[in-house]
């Protein structure tokens, strides 16, 4: 099974490096009418299966600097999904200090895992998993000072007695909207296009927006994009990556708000909870192949 996953990622990979991205979906007049009558946007930045614990050029550490100043928008706020327990991450000295940072700049920390390696929580047997959640939570409260309340599955991927596992645990799901594709996998780390993949998936979910699928919170419509700090080409293009999310929705009709970034740690945190999976049995909507992947396979 691990095996066949990885085959499957390198295959993306390749697809996407031969350029096979579709090209945006046309905007209609219809749909065009229809975004009129729904809020501005604005992203929600996430990241994954940080922090970094190298010790030369932390890309964690410059993901934060990129964030706070850059040409875009001044102390923009992400929420950090982090793997605790993982020795090249949380599970050391300077893990750990990165994950001070980020709650003391103000960022979120969410739970992401807390096994020696990157494990799909389905793969746990019930014990493991309870050790797993538990540790995470008091590993992250260690920091914080409150243990956290989201949480994103490795993968994206859960089942009914996950979910039921994470609630037990106080922990609301965040799945996401949109995909840098950036994850690590097999060292390449790279996004040649980067820009026609993201320019893609936010035509896609502005026919959703359209539709109404979205909530409006404060006024806005929060759209959940992911990225990995741990990623060496993410942290060096960090700000190039805002403004591709800018000028993506330029090109596809998606109305921001003024600010188009969050930059308030509560209204982050409101807008993240309201744009979680409320049952395991909720159909969601997961950019890319992961859908394909997972559609009969889990929630």
């Amino acid at each position: 099974m691990k095996y066949a996953f990885k085959l499957l990622c390198a295959a993306a990979i390749a697809l996407g490096l031969a350029g096979c991205i579709a090209a945006p979906v046309e905007l209609t007049t219809q749909t065009e009418t229809r975004l009129k009558a729904q809020a501005p946007v604005r992203f929600l930045l996430t990241y994954d299966d940080g922090p970094s614990a190298s010790s030369f050029w932390n890309p964690s550490a410059t993901v934060l600097d990129s964030l706070k100043v850059n040409p875009v928008q001044p102390d923009i706020k992400a929420v950090f999904f982090v793997q605790t327990r993982a020795p090249r991450a949380g599970n050391s000295e300077i893990g750990r200090s990165i994950m001070r940072r980020e709650h003391a700049e103000g960022h979120i920390l969410g739970f992401h895992t807390a096994t020696h390696w990157h494990t799909n929580h389905r793969l746990l047997d019930p014990q493991e998993l309870e050790q797993s959640l538990t540790n995470g939570t008091a590993d992250i409260a260690a920091i914080t000072g409150a243990a956290p309340i989201l949480l994103r599955p490795p993968f994206w991927n859960y089942d009914k007695r996950t979910f039921a596992a994470y609630q037990q645990h106080g922990l609301h799901v965040l799945l996401t909207d949109l995909s840098a594709n950036d994850g690590k996998i097999w060292g390449f780390n790279a996004s040649p296009r980067r820009r026609a993949n993201m320019l893609r998936q936010l035509s896609e979910v502005r026919e959703r927006i359209a539709l109404g699928e979205f909530p409006t919170v404060d006024g806005v419509i929060p759209v959940v994009v992911t990225f990995h700090d741990l990623n060496r080409y993410t942290a060096r293009h960090t700000r190039e990556y805002l403004q591709i999310l800018l000028d993506s929705a330029a090109a596809t009709g998606v109305r921001l708000a003024d600010k188009p970034f969050y930059d308030d740690h509560a209204a982050l945190q409101k807008a993240a909870l309201a744009r979680t999976v409320e049952q395991s049995s909720e159909p969601v909507q997961l950019p890319g192949i992961w859908n394909w992947i997972w559609d009969h396979d889990a929630h």
